[in-house]
């Protein structure tokens, strides 16, 4: 195996942390007071080629692989986690699912407006009484002639009031039982029906405009379905376990923030006549934090490179969540206690990443949620259940 990054990806990496020090380290902590989604900026890095790492070239897409897509987000992550978030959303969730379950006819008319950053993309799943059991959604899409009339609430909808387009999820078959009968459909902005509504406050990734969809008699031609008709679960499914990983990389993003933030304190901070640094309570804390990270770098890359390969990743991909997130949000407490109380203040940027990093345990499947992802794959594995070989 190699662990080494190739000479274009630390290329990557570099070009992501350079426009991150110019366009948004400036501003992060004021975007985050004013809960302010900078579409200016994100539509720069459009132009940078950010929006398209992975999409096929004939699309304007940049054609790199996953594991390039996972670099860039989690060094983006380090700079601004909201602005992460707004990537992840646009990127893994909604431009490559058009990439790959659409129609000729679709990638060619949104994939080169999602890639250059003219278009912003949108993934609208959850509804108010549903989060984790995503196949018990209301939303119906009633068919009516060469239309689908649709009804019904989403809410967590990243990019709401800036999108263009809308990968939304619907009941079309109104008498099925939970997977079942479950639609995709491409809904544009603009889309009589189509309502932007309540914006949600959040305790962190405040640069990640957050609101609720209403659908009120919203038709749409039947052109609009991707994937098969009533197969949408499967779609939404697919997707979240690329998105797994996506999140992942954002939580070491930010975990790695945390600790870069711990180093830099513990080094210049000083009591007893020495920095802090020297005192072996601040270095265990750092060294479990560089230790746990790496843990979740390791499994995170792995799961990115299994679906580069075309290999299953679910359960790599739930344990790199679990690990990352889990890793991520013990580095950010630890190192606000290294901080003290300038931790506890908005004078230092550890208040941001600690407020930040914890939905990550939560959205794209909780902790919980990938618990059971990952005890049913072991579960099921007949190797799993044999003694090992002595």
């Amino acid at each position: 195996m190699d662990f080494e990054l190739t000479p274009d990806q630390q290329e990557l990496v570099d070009m992501v942390r350079d426009f991150c020090s110019r366009e948004i380290d400036p501003h992060a902590s004021q975007w985050d007071q004013a809960e302010h989604f900078p579409l200016d900026v994100f539509r720069k890095m459009g132009e940078l080629g950010l929006l398209g790492i992975p999409l096929p070239e004939q699309y304007g897409g940049g054609g790199g692989s996953f594991v390039d897509y996972i670099l860039a987000i989690e060094e983006l992550a380090r700079h601004d986690a909201g602005l992460a978030t707004a990537y992840s959303v646009h990127l893994s969730a909604h431009a490559s699912t058009i990439a790959a379950w659409g129609t000729p006819e679709q990638k060619s008319r949104y994939l080169p407006k999602l890639a250059s950053g003219q278009w912003l993309g949108c993934f609208a799943l959850t509804e108010p009484h549903c989060g984790s059991d995503a196949a018990a959604l209301r939303t119906r899409a009633d068919r009516d002639g060469e239309a689908y009339v649709l009804n019904g609430t989403k809410q967590w909808i990243t990019n709401a009031k800036s999108g263009d387009l809308f990968l939304l999820f619907a009941r079309t078959d109104p008498e099925s039982k939970g997977a079942r009968g479950i639609t995709a459909f491409l809904i544009e902005k603009g889309t009589p029906g189509l309502i932007v509504d309540r914006k949600t406050h959040k305790l962190g990734m405040r640069t990640s405009e957050t609101y609720d969809l209403v659908l009120k008699d919203c038709r749409v031609p039947a052109s609009a379905v991707i994937g098969a008709v009533g197969e949408g679960f499967k779609v939404a499914m697919r997707t979240l376990d690329s998105g797994r990983i996506g999140i992942a990389a954002q939580a070491l993003g930010i975990g790695q923030a945390a600790l870069d933030e711990a180093r830099k304190f513990a080094l210049e901070r000083e009591a007893f006549g020495q920095p802090i640094a020297r005192f072996q309570a601040i270095q265990w804390k750092i060294a479990d934090m560089a230790t746990q990270l790496a843990a979740g770098r390791i499994l995170t890359y792995r799961a990115a490179w299994l679906k580069d390969q075309g290999l299953p990743h679910t359960k790599e991909g739930a344990m790199a969540k679990l690990q990352a997130s889990r890793a991520a949000r013990e580095a950010a407490q630890e190192s606000l206690q290294i901080h003290g109380g300038y931790g506890f203040s908005q004078e230092f940027p550890i208040e941001r990443h600690y407020r930040d990093v914890k939905v990550t345990e939560i959205y794209e499947g909780t902790s919980e949620v990938q618990k059971i992802v990952i005890s049913r794959a072991v579960l099921s594995a007949r190797r799993a259940l044999e003694p090992a070989a002595r």
